[in-house]
C-alpha cells in the first residue's frame, strides 16, 4: 500500500503554520482597512472566457482546467475525438479554470457590479490562486496573494 502525498507543488500548514499565517494576514487586513480599503471575495473558479487571454500565451498555459462533469465527451463530434490536437478538443471538455491571479477576477467583479459600487473603489482581497507551473523551491502551484487597488 502506498503512502498517502499531497500534489507537487502543495503544501500542508500546520498549527503552528497556520498561526503565523494568519498573524500576517490579519496585520495586512488591519492596514488595508485603516486605509479605506473593503475586502472582497471572488471564486476560485471563473469561466475560461474570462481567463484565457488575459495572461498572454505563456499565462494561459499555466492556467488550471476544471474538466466539465458527467459525459462530455458524448456531445463531442467524432471526427474531433479521433484527429484532434488537445487545443482543439479543450472548449469541447472544460469551459471553467482556477484564478491565475486576483486582479482579472476583480476585473470581471467591477465590470458585474459597476452600479452596485462607489467609485473610486478601495478594495482588497486575499485569497488563494492557482498556477499549472513547474514547482521549484519557494515556488508553488497553490499560493496566496494579497491585492489592493
Amino acid at each position: 500500500m502506498s503512502r498517502p502525498s499531497i500534489p507537487k507543488g502543495t503544501r500542508d500548514f500546520s498549527p503552528v503554520d497556520m498561526a503565523r499565517r494568519n498573524f500576517i494576514f490579519d496585520t495586512i487586513k488591519k492596514v488595508f482597512t485603516l486605509h479605506g480599503f473593503s475586502q472582497i471575495e471572488t471564486p476560485a473558479m471563473e469561466n475560461l472566457s474570462t481567463l484565457l487571454g488575459k495572461y498572454g500565451d505563456e499565462g494561459d498555459k499555466l492556467l488550471f482546467r476544471i474538466l466539465n462533469s458527467g459525459d462530455f465527451l458524448s456531445s463531442t463530434p467524432e471526427e474531433l475525438k479521433e484527429n484532434a490536437e488537445s487545443q482543439e478538443i479543450l472548449p469541447h471538455i472544460s469551459d471553467r479554470g482556477l484564478r491565475y491571479d486576483l486582479t482579472v477576477p476583480f476585473a470581471r467583479f467591477v465590470v458585474q457590479n459597476q452600479n452596485k459600487i462607489n467609485f473610486p473603489f478601495k478594495r482588497y482581497q486575499i485569497q488563494p490562486v492557482w498556477r499549472a507551473d513547474r514547482p521549484q523551491r519557494g515556488r508553488y502551484r497553490e499560493f496566496y496573494q494579497c491585492d489592493a487597488d
